[in-house]
């Protein structure tokens, strides 16, 4: 295994690949328009903290954000939360997306299971959002009303989240594949005056019709007034059971020009959702200027996307990735989105995609690239990648050996950004830079304009020592409020608690003397074995290096009834049992790579891993059910992708209520 304390060093960007970047245009253009001569990246991220008004003033003249209207200050205040961003100036995201319409290259690029890759023109594009926009207008949507969807990860979800935004009307969207009750608890918070919805959708090669579901979110939405159906699955798709209808077909027929409301820079965008693992999700409200202006930033300069640049990041429409994906217009880049399945109808699908669209950038979640690390797929063997400049991975930790899967199995001069943040800002408090090398299981860098830190125990900055993630002055896209949280007590709750006017964002972080960055996992569910800590991530790491094993959760129980007891759960591969020798074997890996205390005290085989809707491993929420908290209080059973699974842990909790007292 990789030693993590001594990480190799696996990519240098060569200096043409610096000096054509977007980050040293910027520095140049500091330098020229400010007089401000920033040699290093480093030099560039201590300023933009140091200086945070006078850094995203500067961010504001370079990507020549439009207003008809001055704004007062860049920041009204420093205060968290209550930071006001650009009072006084007026914008639209959807605006500062089509100012980048080319005839030269394609707006979208798209494929599914059953849909070939097909291509969409910016003029098309345009014609689209402007005909469904003049069909929001006739239904009545105005400013502020919210608009939801219903829709995968398709043309239809594109066209349709910038008509809302054209209108400065509030978006806000489900994947198909969440059931209808995961729905309701979100969309039943805002109140939604407009539904689109798909018929159905195709995954693993099996087709789910979802009308039914679709008419139970009518029957559970009463602020709804009218719902636009889109045949997707079946293009023959009658809305049954369904009441004021528009089918999609129509709605693109709508003419009118296409137009832009441009609103103050604190109206609210779009509502996200937290995974809602242990009550209703809270819905997080992001702003029409803080995204734009944030997205702006993470995709031209961290992520380098250029006109032209064809950038890709699988997601759904349930997870904040593809709002981010979208961002990618914003800097003239095509968007490439793939819906369905990542293993159908094998695990080679999402590289063929690459190699078919002439991919320059292939975003993906750590579980996707450690799930490849056991196939024998060689993406850099069998398919044609040489326009793929950059690999990206968020969703988890990735650890040390799926760094050296992506350089030694994709391209040894591939630029890897493995990057971190949150729906709760929908972007990134660390990241990519194309100045900076590649260290394997270390992000690069920590984001301009964003000042996070390692705090200890005692509320103090710390370097090369793990701590808790602490942000420690505003950023723009953070939210503006949470939905029906009029005195912003859960907001507060949320992230200012702990550290009264710094955001704790609840990961456990070490900061290296060089900017790196390695993140060990959620810091609420952080192993202490014998007065030693550590992330999560740090077991899986060890377990996912033992073949046999698709995936694990790891619980440390440290306290209850006056014991130290860590089980760990594995999903084995399909045919293998757990016997005496895997177990030997799986804790024999975990006590190599890490020490004898962290071995786990049992391991259980279960048919699969618990995780949220959007993919994330149910810590948490496992913990204090074997803890004794109620599961229903422990856990909605709506938020999650498995929660068959349940009943398995609240058997396990009543056999150690009765093992670890006695």
């Amino acid at each position: 295994m990789t030693n993590i304390a001594h990480p190799r060093q696996l990519w240098t960007p060569p200096s043409s690949f610096q000096e054509a970047s977007n980050m040293r245009a910027y520095m140049a253009w500091l330098a020229e328009h400010r007089g401000l001569r920033l040699d290093t990246y480093g030099e560039l991220w201590q300023w933009s903290v140091d200086q945070i008004d006078d850094f995203w003033v500067s961010l504001w003249d370079y990507f020549r954000i439009q207003s008809p209207t001055p704004y007062a200050a860049a920041l009204s205040g420093h205060s968290m939360p209550g930071a006001r961003w650009f009072e006084g100036s007026q914008v639209n995201y959807a605006e500062h997306v089509f100012r980048n319409a080319s005839a030269e290259h394609p707006a979208m690029l798209f494929q599914s299971e059953t849909q070939p890759l097909i291509t969409i023109s910016w003029g098309e594009l345009e014609r689209q959002v402007a005909a469904v926009a003049a069909c929001l207008r006739g239904i009545g949507v105005v400013a502020g009303d919210r608009v939801v969807a219903y829709v995968g990860n398709t043309p239809h979800a594109l066209v349709a989240f910038l008509a809302t935004a054209s209108l400065g009307a509030v978006w806000s969207s489900c994947s198909p594949d969440f059931g209808s009750p995961s729905v309701i608890d979100r969309f039943s918070q805002i109140a939604p005056k407009v539904l689109f919805a798909i018929d159905g959708y195709q995954y693993g090669g099996k087709r789910f019709d979802r009308r039914s579901a679709v008419a139970e979110l009518q029957a559970a939405l009463p602020s709804l007034e009218h719902t636009i159906f889109i045949p997707y699955l079946d293009a023959a798709a009658e809305p049954t059971d369904m009441r004021n209808v528009t089918l999609w077909a129509d709605a693109l027929a709508t003419p009118g020009p296409l137009a832009f409301e441009r609103v103050p820079f604190d109206h609210p965008l779009w509502v996200l959702y937290s995974s809602g693992t242990t009550g209703l999700p809270k819905p997080i409200v992001q702003s029409q200027g803080g995204i734009l202006i944030q997205h702006l930033k993470e995709l031209h300069l961290q992520l380098n996307v250029k006109p032209g640049d064809r950038f890709f990041w699988f997601s759904t429409t349930g997870w904040m990735m593809w709002n981010l994906l979208v961002g990618a217009l914003l800097v003239g880049g095509t968007v490439v989105s793939y819906d369905g399945s990542p293993g159908y109808p094998d695990m080679g699908v999402l590289w063929r995609l690459a190699e078919q669209s002439g991919m320059t950038f292939f975003g993906t979640s750590a579980g996707y690239i450690t799930a490849m690390m056991k196939t024998d797929v060689e993406p850099g063997r069998d398919y044609d990648l040489s326009k793929l400049v950059g690999v990206g991975s968020t969703g988890s930790p990735l650890p040390p050996e799926g760094f050296d899967w992506v350089y030694e199995h994709v391209r040894p001069d591939i630029w890897l950004a493995s990057v971190s943040g949150g729906t709760d800002i929908c972007g990134c408090f660390v990241g990519g830079c194309p100045l900076l090398p590649v260290y394997s299981g270390e992000i690069q860098c920590r984001i301009l304009g964003v000042h996070a830190e390692a705090y200890d125990t005692d509320g103090s900055p710390v370097t090369g020592v793990m701590g808790e993630l602490v942000i420690s002055k505003p950023m723009p896209s953070m939210p503006i409020y949470f939905w029906n949280d009029p005195d912003g007590r859960r907001y507060r709750e949320s992230y200012f608690e702990l550290y009264p006017g710094k955001w704790r964002h609840g990961d456990w972080i070490v900061v290296n003397e060089r900017g790196g960055v390695v993140i060990y996992g959620r810091s609420d569910s952080t192993i202490n074995r014998q007065g030693v800590r550590m992330g999560t991530s740090e077991i899986y790491r060890a377990v996912d290096a033992v073949p046999e094993v698709l995936d694990s959760l790891v619980i440390d129980l440290e306290g209850l009834g006056g014991a130290s007891y860590m089980p760990l759960f594995v999903a084995l591969r399909e045919g293998l049992v757990l016997d005496e020798s895997l177990t030997k074997k799986i804790k024999g890996a975990i006590r190599s790579a890490l020490s004898p205390r962290h071995v786990p005290d049992e391991i259980f085989a279960i048919p699969d891993i618990p995780r949220t809707l959007s993919g994330k491993k149910l810590e948490v929420p496992v913990k204090k059910i074997l803890m004794g908290v109620p599961v229903e209080r422990a856990a909605n059973p709506d938020s999650l992708k498995n929660p068959e699974l349940l009943p398995f842990f609240v058997e396990l909790a009543a056999q150690l209520k009765g093992r670890l007292a006695g």
